[in-house]
């Protein structure tokens, strides 16, 4: 079994901006979701970072968290089978944000606040078909300075990063599973997955578990048990304080949450 890494103590402290501080700024200005001006934003303000990652041209990790291109970009197909030059010309939500990839990412966030990494499935059913872009991710990940963490919905994904980035603390994103959302996962996989079964031999060090499903029983064992229980998606200040009764820190968007 793979030993826990533990997690930076800034992550139950500072809260979490869900795909970076995006929306409408005090100026009136369009922020977009994943982008370097959420990023940035996120950044003055002192808030951690929640942020997804989709393969790009020739499997680049790209910071982006939708399958297909058309409610971020406007165009139609998927981010997955996007080239180079196709890729240099989208922006995103009609403004001058371009994708970006995890390594400018990165190269902006460079350890001033807390980065939490979701790697989204590839497989389609969280199964093992995870691809190269776990171990691509690590690839970029390799001599960052600075709090950050990995997770995933699927654990196989956090298995085959593990195995290239063993250094790094990782988690997994949890919830209900319901067969409405997740209809390409068999039932039985679900009902895995809703139990967070994989969590010790993944060598996991803390959940990032849906507000909705906080009651779970396997939450309130782990967190019993000591591990860090993180939840989403937040987005009043009366959600966050429900949440904070179960989950030390929160992943939010739509408010200011308090440092």
């Amino acid at each position: 079994m793979p030993r826990a890494i533990p997690l930076d103590d800034r992550f139950l402290t500072v809260p979490i901006t869900h795909r970076g501080l995006h929306g409408v700024d005090g100026t009136g200005r369009v922020v977009p979701e994943n982008s370097m001006a959420a990023a940035q934003a996120a950044i003055d303000a002192g808030y951690a970072i929640e942020c997804d990652i989709q393969p790009g041209p020739d499997g680049v990790p790209l910071v982006f968290h939708d399958y297909q291109l058309q409610r971020l970009t406007g165009q139609p197909g998927f981010i997955s089978a996007i080239d180079a030059g196709a890729l240099a010309a989208l922006r995103l939500l009609g403004t001058n944000e371009p994708v970006p990839t995890l390594a400018r990412f990165l190269d902006l966030v460079a350890g001033q606040v807390p980065l939490l990494i979701e790697i989204k499935d590839q497989d389609g059913a969280c199964g093992p078909d995870v691809g190269a872009l776990p171990a691509r991710v690590a690839q970029d990940l390799q001599g960052y300075a600075g709090p950050v963490a990995v997770m995933s919905f699927n654990p196989h994904m956090i298995a085959a990063f593990r195995t290239d980035a063993p250094d790094i603390p990782v988690g997994l994103t949890t919830c209900a599973f319901p067969e409405g959302d997740w209809t390409r996962v068999p039932p039985e996989r679900r009902d895995a997955l809703a139990a967070i079964a994989d969590f010790d031999d993944l060598g996991a060090s803390f959940i990032s578990h849906d507000k909705a499903d906080l009651t779970n029983p396997r939450v309130d064992a782990l967190r019993a048990g000591g591990t860090p229980v993180l939840c989403w998606t937040i987005r009043t200040p009366e959600e966050e304080a429900a949440a904070r009764r179960i989950a030390q820190n929160i992943t939010f968007e739509g408010y200011a949450a308090a440092l």
